[in-house]
Formats: C-alpha cells, structure tokens, sequence
C-alpha cells in the first residue's frame, strides 16, 4: 500500500460499508487523497490513506519513504528488498511528510527470554494443511452469525456519502502515522503531547489518538468512527499499522530487527495498541493487526520463536506470560483484544510474498503454492494466529491498470486459464485457511474496472467485478467478506469508479448475499 497531505480530517477505510468526512476536522488528512474525510473529527474516509508502506510487494517506482505507502513484499522478479518493499498505499506528498519517531538504535534491543529453539526446530510446515474439526467454512459461518451477518459482507474504504448509497456490511479505517513520544498516551492534544517531535496542538501531529480538535480529549477521532458505523448499521473495521511509521526505520527488515526488539519504543507501541483497544471497550468491531509486518518478520527467518522483541519486558502490565519474542508479540497483541475490546473479533496479516516466491503474481505452473500457504499459515500460527478470529489476505494494492502504464503487467487472468490467475490465489488462500484453522477476510481489493480510462483515479481492474461474480469462490475459501479500498494515491475509488462498486454492492444485498458454506 502506500500514503499524504494534511487536511482537517483522517481517511477512513470500509469494507462493504464506507463513511466520509462530514465535518471540517483538525486532523491530520493521511494522504493526497483528501476528498470527503470520515466520520466527526477524524480523517478522511473515501480514498482513505494508506498509512506507511504497502501489501501487494514493493512498488517498482521508488524506495518507500518513511511516511509512504506500505509495501506489498517482493518484487516479482526475485526476493524482497532487504529494506523492504516500495509501499503501495497512498503516499504521503513530500511536503507534508510528518515527522516520525527517532530511528531506534540496535543496541537498545533484548534478547528472547531463555535459551533459543536450535535450527532444527523452525517452525515448518505439517503434511497435511487440514486443521482438526469442522474447518475454517463452518468457523466462517460461526464468525459471521456472531457478527450478526447470514452472508459474507461486503466493504470498502470510502466516503460518508458513498457508504449511503449501497447496503455495505463493513468499513475499515487505518491507524497509522505515528505515536505519542511520551511513555503513555497523552491527556490532552492540546498541551504537553508531540508525536515525532511535532507537537499536537492544533492537530499538527501524526498520532491517530490527536486526529481531532484538540480540545476534545484523545482517542476521540476512533471512538466516533466507530459509533457512526456502527449507527449506519455497518460493522468497523481498524487496521492498526503502527510499527513502521511509530519507530523510524527503514521499512521491511528492520522493523523486525530493529524497531521490535527495542524496549522503548515497543513500551509506547503496545501502550497505544491498549488505548486504541480501550477506546474500542465493549462495541463490536473487527481488528486488523500490523499489515506487511509478519510477512518481513517470516523473511528475517522461519522460527518467530527465535526472533528477538521486546514484549514482556515492555509491557509486564498485559505480556508477563508471553516470551521476549516476535511469536510472544502477536499472542500478546490478540491476547490484549480479549482483555480489553472482549466483543472484537481479530486476526493478523498473511502476505502471499512472505514464504519467498511471490504467489500473487507467480507465472511458474510448478510452483507448489499449496506448500507455500502452508508456510505462511506454519509462521503465523506460531505468533499466535489461531488463537484469533479470522485471517486478512488480500490481492493488489494498487490496480492493475496503473501497474500497466508503469511497464508492469499484475494482472490476474479472469478465464483462470494462464498464471498469475484468480484460481491461483484463491487455491494459495484457501491452503492457508486450512493451514490456520481460521476463516479468511479479503482486504483492501482494488476498486477499478473495465470501463474506465486508465488515468490518474480511474484504473482499469478486473478485482470488483470477479469478486462479485464468484461469491461462491470466496466461499469456498473459507472466506467471511471482501472489501475494496484503494491503497495508493491516484488509485481508482468508490467515489471514481462511475458507481461501479454501488452497484455491485446493491445488487449483492438485493439478492441476498452469499451465504458461507459449512458442510
């Protein structure tokens, strides 16, 4: 994905449900993307911004910067680039780049409590990617009932008004930008809080919890959000995206290698992980955490168990059970929901370049990407995945158009005849599924089609229009939802796309959805 300019209000991100900004906000406007913003005084909403780095491998036009777009792992001509992929989401324009937090040094880092696993215990991954019991369709099925849905939902990233215009189920919005350099979360916006050395007043910073007037208390941007949509009868969605632009580092590696193990920085990082959860409290809400992260952790090495972070000894309050490790960080995070959102449903990010071979746009017919799920599925599992609720995949960041006028061809064949297909991916996906034990939720697609122009917010994709005709692919993936976005600047949105998603999503809830599939 990838990142943007200030305005008075943040982006907020939908899956089948989108919201816009309604008012004139003092928050900070996460991208180039401004149009209508969210939901009171945050940020935009329609073309929600990208926070810092991308999803679908790195973009091949330039490095990530520190407040750009998040990556999308590997360039599909080899492995990743050590630093990390190009983002993918919308950038954030040079003028107005915040600052972020100081780089974290090496030497502040800890290592793992007690001796490491030796080589010979890497986490690998089984024979068989089945799970025991009934499977990921029926934890699908159960996962929608508890969410009050009998089909999958649908959902974008959108604007208040788009998300009026069609039965959308979902809407996601992204913290992201950076986090308060005080040891906990500010009181108040309006004196004595900085974020990257930048003070708040004034909503001048980038932390999410000061993305409104400043004289209404922190945290006050999410907790509208979330109760707009759900007053819209749409279920939230947060992709918490925090590692990359809170420390400073390079994006890719060095988020795992530097920023994790260091104490510091990861006392503030699972301090603002607890007050966003706080804010959140009893609402139901689905959790995204750390999009790209585990995928470059799964590149530092295969065993998370081996892998330095500073979890217990930076956050004793709600990790002391948890070892000193990147697997330690993800059940502490998903622990921390049950503890303090106990009606949000959570899951962590799977990356389909994260094994190595990039299987989004693999062309290779003897490439096994059932192993390579199982891979993936072996990795997060060991950080604690399957003790959440579901799994966040996703397709592109950008559409493929775009790519197109950029010399590079991420189409995905519709007739699944020649790779890279749909039929690939989803295949890649539903292994992982059964690999986890966990449904899937379909992330941040992108918006364009067929009938647009190719040109700048107007991108030829053919993501919306196969989604919506193969319901019962999803399905059968094991998937709850899908939800479109644009994770790039200039990408196409729901409020570019000639009412194309409108559509698909009205004639989705008029013929009653697709119910999930449970043998």
């Amino acid at each position: 994905m990838e990142q943007a300019m200030r305005s008075t209000c943040t982006l907020l991100g939908i899956v089948i449900g989108l919201g816009a900004c309604d008012a004139t906000l003092s928050g900070p406007e996460r991208d180039t993307i401004s149009a209508d913003r969210g939901v009171g005084d945050g940020p935009a909403a329609d073309d929600q911004q990208i926070p810092d780095g991308g999803l679908d491998g790195p973009v091949a036009d330039g490095p990530l910067t520190p407040d750009g777009p998040r990556p999308d792992g590997p360039k599909p001509d080899g492995p990743a680039n050590p630093d990390g992929p190009t983002p993918d989401g919308p950038p954030i324009t040079p003028d107005t780049t915040p600052t972020l937090d100081a780089p974290i040094t090496p030497d502040t880092a800890v290592t793992p409590d007690g001796p490491l696993p030796t080589p010979d215990t890497a986490v690998t991954p089984d024979a068989s990617p089945a799970p025991d019991g009934p499977g990921p369709s029926c934890a699908a099925k159960a996962l929608l009932t508890a969410l009050g849905s009998s089909h999958l939902l649908a959902g974008a990233a959108m604007s208040d008004a788009v998300a009026q215009q069609a039965p959308f189920d979902l809407r996601y919005q992204y913290l992201a930008g950076g986090i308060f350099d005080q040891a906990a979360p500010c009181a108040s916006c309006a004196s004595g809080c900085t974020s990257g050395g930048t003070s708040c007043v004034g909503g001048a910073c980038n932390w999410w919890g000061c993305w409104q007037w400043d004289q209404l208390p922190p945290g006050q941007f999410l907790r509208d959000f979330i109760d707009k949509v759900i007053a819209d009868g749409q279920i939230p969605m947060i992709t918490y995206y925090e590692i990359l632009p809170g420390s400073g580092v390079s994006e890719g590696k060095p988020e795992v290698t530097v920023a994790a193990p260091n104490q510091s920085f990861m006392a503030r990082y699972l301090a603002d992980w607890r007050f966003a959860l706080q804010q959140i409290g009893s609402k139901t809400a689905l959790l995204h955490i750390e999009p790209d992260f585990w995928g470059y952790a799964q590149q530092v090495g295969p065993d998370p168990t081996t892998m330095a972070a500073a979890v217990a000894s930076a956050n004793p309050t709600d990790c002391a059970g948890q070892p000193n490790t990147i697997a330690g960080l993800g059940k502490c995070m998903i622990a921390m929901v049950r503890k303090y959102a106990p009606n949000a449903k959570v899951g962590l990010h799977a990356s389909a370049w994260a094994s190595g071979p990039d299987v989004s746009l693999n062309k290779n017919a003897s490439l096994d990407v059932v192993a390579e799920a199982g891979k993936v599925g072996a990795f997060l599992t060991a950080c604690g995945a399957a003790t959440g609720d579901f799994v966040v995949v996703e397709a592109s960041d950008r559409d493929a158009g775009y790519y197109s006028s950029i010399g590079q061809d991420r189409w995905w064949d519709a007739t699944n005849a020649t790779l890279p297909s749909f039929n690939q991916h989803f295949t890649w996906a539903k292994a992982l599924s059964e690999k986890v034990g966990l449904p899937l939720l379909w992330w941040q697609l992108p918006v364009g089609n067929m009938s647009l122009p190719d040109q700048t917010n107007q991108w030829k994709d053919n993501r919306v229009d196969y989604f919506f005709s193969h319901t019962q692919q999803v399905a059968q993936s094991h998937g709850i939802g899908f939800a479109f976005g644009a994770g790039a600047s200039g990408q196409t949105t729901p409020s570019t796309d000639n009412g194309n998603l409108v559509a698909k999503v009205k004639a989705y809830g008029q013929a009653g959805g697709q119910a999930p599939v449970c043998p």
